[in-house]
């Protein structure tokens, strides 16, 4: 069980959007907030991203950068620069003759009603410089991405969102790698740590089990206590605490994604009755499963 890869398949809600954009200097691009994930990827030249709130932050070839709450932003060639809101109908920059700067943009369809802390705790800019060395599956993604869009090969338009699709992981990937330290608390941590990585996967692959924390701690090989301790201080809530988030989330995702019975639902995350689960799913997103289910239906 990879549980990034979990993660980021259960907060998914649609395809990703994408457009490789080639401009001339000046211009300036200002993006409304949006629901899912914003993501820029300089392939040529260099940008800037104003961030409503914060400093400006520039960006060379091969740098990516991610706003995971989808911010209000803009995206220029010099902070100075004049800028429009995008127009996704038109899509139409005013630019200039001068600089030329090739970008990638796109924004990721993520559940917002309960964001996962993977995705929560990140700051409101996530940056990933293009670091020699580093980040090898990454930077070769963008590569990729880069040619097919440029060269239009055949079978590009089913490569490009499956390279778009990849470059969500492998950005968070390369962040929390970036920012692993040992002695911090967060998800950096509890990738990395083998014991609250490994509890982690086992509370992804059977979210129906009957896990308590004594069984947990056994199975990775720790006290009780200690367990406790190390999943609390890494991931930021306590496991069974996650444990009860993870069900929901899976339920919704179950609701979202498969036509299956209410009560087999709720067997498969752990509920000994649909009542119970009912309950329990109303708590968490206000409506009971079943009109959450209806709401997420084409009329």
């Amino acid at each position: 069980m990879d549980v990034l890869a979990d993660v980021v398949t259960s907060l998914r809600t649609g395809p990703a959007t994408s457009a490789r954009t080639d401009l001339r200097g000046p211009w300036g691009i200002r993006f409304a907030h949006s629901f899912g994930a914003t993501f820029h990827v300089v392939l040529q030249g260099n940008a800037w991203v104003l961030p409503i709130e914060g400093e400006p932050v520039a960006l060379g070839p091969g740098d990516v950068v991610l706003m995971p709450r989808g911010l209000e932003h803009a995206l220029v060639d010099h902070p100075s620069s004049p800028v429009v809101t995008f127009d996704p109908v038109t899509a139409q920059i005013p630019q200039g003759d001068g600089p030329r700067s090739l970008v990638l943009c796109g924004t990721y369809r993520l559940d917002r009603e309960r964001p996962h802390p993977v995705l929560s705790r990140l700051p409101d800019v996530v940056v990933v410089p293009a670091d020699p060395g580093r980040h090898r599956t990454l930077h070769t993604a963008i590569s990729i991405l880069g040619e097919e869009l440029d060269a239009q090969h055949p079978g590009a338009a089913a490569v490009v969102p499956a390279l778009v699709d990849a470059l969500l992981v492998l950005i968070l990937r390369a962040w929390f790698e970036n920012n692993d330290c040992p002695t911090d608390r967060g998800w950096a941590r509890a990738l990395t740590d083998p014991a609250v990585v490994q509890s982690l996967e086992l509370i992804h692959e059977k979210p129906g089990a009957a896990w308590t924390v004594a069984d947990l701690a056994a199975d990775v090989g720790l006290s009780r206590a200690a367990f406790a301790r190390r999943f609390t201080e890494a991931v930021g809530e306590p496991p069974l605490t996650y444990l009860s988030r993870w069900r929901m989330t899976t339920a919704a995702r179950l609701l979202r994604d498969h036509d299956r019975p209410l009560a087999t639902v709720a067997k498969e995350i752990g509920y000994t009755s649909e009542f119970a689960f009912a309950k329990a799913f109303k708590r968490d997103f206000g409506v009971p499963p079943g009109t959450y289910r209806k709401q997420l239906t084409p009329a």
